[in-house]
């Protein structure tokens, strides 16, 4: 997170131009400091109290723009990973099912095809059929729970596809395993063996793909709030980039990146708890016998 802050705030430090301010507003923000002294000025706002700056435009503190934006964002991005998982799990295990069959073609054909589409490109489609052509949900704004439909689809389409295709890749990796064998030869039912067996193995890859999965979520949503005008860390951010407000880009890059870092920590330490093979590393360890030449 240090290194976060310190390349984005020398990035934008550094780059061509200068934020729209008065003379006397720079130099009560201090923005006419050399680089080292407004770089340590601002880690130690934000450590000690937790102060990312006032946006430059609205003199508005971004803690509390960030704080009525990130529910939003945040919601967003954990129905894309419902919809990932409850759409690219069962899709892949038929998959590998159904390997070289029809339905089988289809569902990599379709992985691949969606997996190509830039997520801004699904929701401008979206927005034609959907909103303006057809008229069955709305393309701007969160009025009704159905205006979440077409931002958390679109957002969520690219993620569909990779966990699909990973999920075929898993399930056919532990079906052609010696312990499935024994299994069908001991007389199990193939739904005994699939869900008890294979499923079960298969899902400890599988679990360690959320963590990269939330962050193309988070991405997916930041571009699809802009094209849906919806009051969320994509828009807030766009419009700070737009207006050269770099305390705003700072602050949602932070954000972002925080939040990324948080949930691949949690799938680490999951996945020792679910793994036996991770949990016996740490549990049962007994001290070596010393043998005496």
């Amino acid at each position: 997170m240090l290194g976060v802050i310190v390349i984005v705030y020398t990035i934008t430090y550094y780059l061509p131009g200068a934020p729209a301010v008065s003379r006397a507003k720079a130099s009560a923000l201090g923005l006419q400091q050399p680089y080292p002294a407004q770089l340590g000025s601002y880690i130690w706002n934000l450590i000690s109290k937790l102060d990312m700056g006032k946006s430059y435009l609205t003199n508005i503190p971004v803690t509390m723009e960030l704080a009525t934006r990130i529910p939003v964002t945040f919601t967003m991005s954990m129905l894309c990973i419902c919809v990932m998982l409850a759409v690219g799990l069962p899709c892949g295990i038929l998959s590998a099912l159904r390997q070289y069959s029809v339905l089988d073609v289809s569902l990599s054909s379709s992985s691949l095809i969606l997996s190509a589409i830039p997520s801004f490109i699904l929701a401008l489609i979206s927005a034609i059929f959907f909103g303006v052509t057809l008229k069955w949900l709305p393309v701007a704004g969160l009025a009704t729970w159905k205006s979440w439909i077409q931002p958390v689809f679109c957002s969520a389409m690219s993620g569909v596809a990779v966990y699909i295709r990973m999920t075929r890749t898993a399930m056919l990796e532990v079906i052609r395993q010696d312990y499935i064998v024994m299994a069908r030869v001991k007389g199990q039912s193939e739904v005994i063996v699939m869900y008890r067996h294979a499923l079960k193995n298969a899902c400890i890859p599988l679990i360690l793909m959320v963590g990269g999965l939330f962050g193309t979520a988070l991405g997916g949503a930041l571009i699809t709030e802009v094209i849906f005008s919806i009051p969320g860390l994509g828009q807030y951010m766009l419009s700070g980039l737009i207006g050269r407000d770099y305390p705003v880009v700072q602050a949602c890059i932070l954000f972002l990146s925080a939040i990324s870092c948080g949930v691949i920590l949690i799938i680490d330490i999951l996945f020792a708890f679910i793994d036996p093979r991770i949990r016996a590393q740490f549990t049962g360890r007994r001290e070596p016998v010393r043998v005496d030449a």
